[in-house]
């Protein structure tokens, strides 16, 4: 059965609960969005293309029945057999026949896949020129905007300008479009900030400066790179580092209406500015929780002016003081949190804390995984073990209970 929280998602994306969909989990997005804008001097640093690849699997669980799922795997026999015996009803996995480019240029090039998504709405993480050209090929219509608008709503410096905008709460900061911006900024910095590409993403693209070397060093490594260049764009934004007792992460949907969905928020983990999961419910005041919801409106209604409309995700900080900060950056795409939504309404009982995480995992078959695990860990993407991560969703009565669960899982692991 489909899950009332995808139901909702398609209502709002294409006007119906029951429109078939083909979705692509292309996690690449953010680097094809990036392209034409200039961030920090650095090595070129990209995820596993295997890794990215695998994760794609993280929609089987989000997707329903009467979906196709389209990857460049398809799903382990013993995980799909696990799914439906919790109670899923999972998609059918389609596989480009052609290999050799990124899953969704692959299925560009599959004439039999192509013909297996008539009569359904592309659904894509984010849509990039490539999903146009996909749906374009396959004859079918995108069920959220077209590329040039997730380019222009997914950058930092465009969050920072919405929250100016806007009246909400900001994180002291700068947005920075040239060198000499920069070096304006950074001349008066007398306490630590980050310094974060316009189109960073998981702790890439991103640089704390806590002394006046690392300044100096930057700025350095900034001049040179437009000297021998000749061009002098910089597209950063530029933080105070503010003491923080949380990271949260909050979703909320846009209609084709302009109506706006709060799905939920929860407290992210995060281990230097990289994601590492996420645990429900998040610690928060009756009043931070409102707060965020009218967050929500505020950045749902001027993305939708803006001609968005699809599943957003927003970085939000609760700072040492309490004080929230709801908007540090947008994220107008589907993410981590989308793909948990079925999984959370199916399986966390009641009043339960939940804790979503992935786990380091050397070469095992399902079976062995399923057999250590411990009560409470369901497996969201079993794909991604291949290239040494184990995706999971943990469910305990309280923090306490959830935090000896996760240790539990980490040393069950290391066993295999």
């Amino acid at each position: 059965m489909t899950s009332d929280y995808l139901r909702a998602i398609k209502s709002a994306l294409t006007g119906s609960a029951t429109t078939p969909l083909a979705l692509v989990c292309n996690f690449e997005a953010e680097a094809r969005w990036a392209t034409n804008y200039v961030g920090l001097p650095a090595a070129a640093v990209s995820a596993s293309t295997d890794v990215v690849r695998r994760m794609e699997q993280l929609g089987a669980l989000l997707a329903g029945p009467d979906d196709v799922l389209i990857a460049s795997h398809d799903l382990d026999p013993g995980f799909r057999r696990y799914a439906e015996e919790l109670g899923f009803a999972l998609p059918q996995v389609l596989v480009p026949e052609r290999t050799g480019g990124s899953t969704t240029e692959n299925a560009i090039a599959s004439p039999e896949l192509l013909k297996a998504l008539h009569g359904r709405q592309l659904l894509p993480m984010g849509t990039t020129v490539d999903e146009e050209k996909l749906a374009d090929a396959a004859g079918i219509e995108l069920a959220v905007p077209v590329a040039d608008v997730f380019e222009r709503v997914n950058g930092k410096i465009y969050s920072r300008r919405l929250v100016d905008g806007t009246g909400l709460r900001p994180v002291p900061g700068h947005t920075v479009e040239t060198v000499a911006e920069l070096d304006a900024i950074l001349a008066d910095v007398t306490e630590p900030v980050v310094v974060k590409d316009s189109y960073g993403v998981s702790g890439k693209g991103l640089v704390v400066l806590d002394s006046p070397i690392k300044v100096k060093g930057l700025l350095k490594l900034v001049h040179r790179r437009a000297a021998r260049t000749g061009d002098d764009r910089l597209h950063v934004v530029v933080e105070h580092w503010l003491p923080k007792r949380c990271d949260l992460n909050y979703q909320f949907t846009v209609a084709r209406d302009g109506s706006v969905t709060f799905d939920f928020v929860k407290q992210a983990l995060t281990e230097q500015g990289v994601h590492k999961g996420h645990i429900m419910p998040a610690e928060l005041s009756d009043a931070q929780h409102e707060e965020l919801r009218h967050a929500a409106r505020v950045v749902g209604t001027q993305l939708h002016r803006d001609g968005f409309h699809g599943v957003a995700g927003v970085d939000a900080i609760v700072g040492a003081d309490e004080v929230l900060h709801p908007v540090l950056e947008i994220n107008a795409r589907l993410n981590m949190s989308t793909y948990q939504g079925g999984v959370v309404e199916r399986l966390v009982p009641p009043g339960h804390t939940c804790l979503a995480r992935h786990y380091p995992i050397g070469d095992s078959g399902f079976a062995d995984v399923r057999r250590v695990l411990p009560p409470g860990v369901v497996v969201t993407c079993f794909g991604t073990a291949a290239a040494g991560r184990l995706y999971t969703m943990s469910f305990a009565r309280d923090r306490a209970a959830l935090e000896a669960l996760d240790a539990a899982t980490t040393t069950a692991l290391e066993t295999l």
